[in-house]
């Protein structure tokens, strides 16, 4: 299949293909005699492994790490179990501070009396520096 068919079949954009390729994660494909890439089902499972594991929010060196990890189907899992809890931990940082970050906007919402910008509270508070 060539790079359209292959992006039509994952779902996958045919620039972030070939930025995969650039970057080591997706192996350079075979060419025809007219330069056109090739792929095949292999490229499809493996292309299909980065982008479930992009849309988890994995970076793309851990990415690479767990696919070298999965050709090394007797090897321990512990690289790939502190990869997929480092992810974790990251995700629950990030939703700790969109909490934070409702809980501020809600507030500020919540005190505006709509009334004339100079007493406005959103305007205030964005004023106001963090601290």
């Amino acid at each position: 299949m060539q790079i359209g068919d292959l992006s039509r079949e994952t779902g996958v954009n045919i620039e972030t293909i070939r930025y995969y390729e650039r970057s080591g994660v997706l192996p350079p494909p075979a060419r025809q005699d007219n330069g056109r890439r090739v792929y095949d089902a292999a490229d499809v499972r493996r292309l299909g492994f980065i982008r479930h594991a992009r849309d988890l929010g994995f970076d793309l060196q851990s990415v690479q790490t767990l696919l070298a990890l999965q050709e090394q189907p007797q090897a321990s899992c512990a690289d790939a179990s502190r990869i997929a809890q480092a992810q974790l931990d990251e995700v629950e940082r990030r939703i700790s501070r969109l909490q934070n970050l409702q809980l501020e906007l809600s507030r500020m919402v919540t005190e505006c009396r709509k009334g004339v910008v100079a007493e406005c509270r959103v305007i205030e508070a964005l004023s106001t520096p963090l601290s």
